[in-house]
């Protein structure tokens, strides 16, 4: 069962899609999984990837809740006018949200975060407690050096003095600055519980190389396990039915083991 949903984020809207477990699942053992897309992505995401996301992960017993960010998609207001911490703030408000549903109260959340949105879902879990467990895909690493170079395809620079006009959207100097007052890499090790990350070899936006310093920056941690899955030939999007497929059976294992540990160590 599908339902999309408003949630009010101070004078804007951000627009949810809530997909239900299958019914051969019983609810109240349901793990939440809370999508976070990337840079001027939507909650269905590059070639349906957040759509066939949601649709495999309900299949296999979970609740799963894809949203756009604000200026994104169905939500309102323009991109550009946010700031990081704005980002981090509007994946809590969905938190916040889910976990005021009756039929949530008390279930596991996972954050899967992809490019961009794999660092905003990082700093989000690195803050609030009620994130269990995470999953990256193609994870940006550095924010800033990340976005300019992909930015820089089109405005033919790295370094953003004025407001911009990349694909449509209008993005201003402050949504730029605020992407380099972040280091996902030094916030990781404030995540004490269980991570994984996907990447592919072929990514175009990303390099693999990223998934690396992931390595060493989870590896310092007092407590939480690392797992890391790289899929040869997979671009930033996984735009294949093969590496699609690999990418979802990969996520959709991992958090069914996953809920067994937070079962047992309940």
């Amino acid at each position: 069962m599908l339902n999309c949903i408003p949630i009010t984020w101070g004078k804007e809207r951000l627009m949810a899609s809530i997909h239900y477990p299958d019914p051969s699942f019983s609810m109240a053992k349901a793990p939440v999984v809370i999508i976070c897309h990337g840079f001027i992505s939507t909650r269905i995401g590059v070639d349906r990837l957040f759509v066939q996301t949601a649709d495999h992960l309900s299949s296999q017993g979970m609740a799963v809740i894809r949203f756009d960010y604000i200026g994104c998609g169905e939500s309102s207001g323009e991109y550009g006018d946010n700031r990081l911490d704005d980002l981090i703030h509007q994946t809590r408000t969905v938190i916040d949200y889910v976990t005021s549903m009756k039929s949530f109260q008390n279930h596991t959340i996972t954050l899967i975060g992809h490019s961009l949105g794999g660092a905003v879902a990082l700093l989000t879990a690195a803050v609030d407690p009620r994130v269990q467990s995470l999953v990256l895909w193609a994870p940006s690493a550095r924010p800033y050096h990340d976005i300019t170079q992909i930015v820089q395809r089109q405005i033919g620079s790295t370094h953003v003095t004025r407001t911009i006009d990349y694909c449509g959207y209008r993005l201003n100097p402050d949504f730029f600055a605020s992407l380099a007052e972040h280091d996902p890499l030094s916030e990781a090790e404030n995540f004490q519980e269980n991570v994984l990350v996907v990447h592919g070899t072929n990514d175009e936006d990303i390099p693999v190389e990223t998934c690396y310093s992931y390595d060493r920056a989870f590896a310092i941690r007092r407590k939480g396990k690392y797992t890391k899955k790289i899929i040869s030939g997979a671009n930033h999007t996984f735009s294949s039915i093969a590496h699609r497929e690999m990418l979802l059976e990969t996520t959709s294992d991992w958090i069914k083991q996953e809920r067994s540990y937070q079962q047992l160590r309940a």
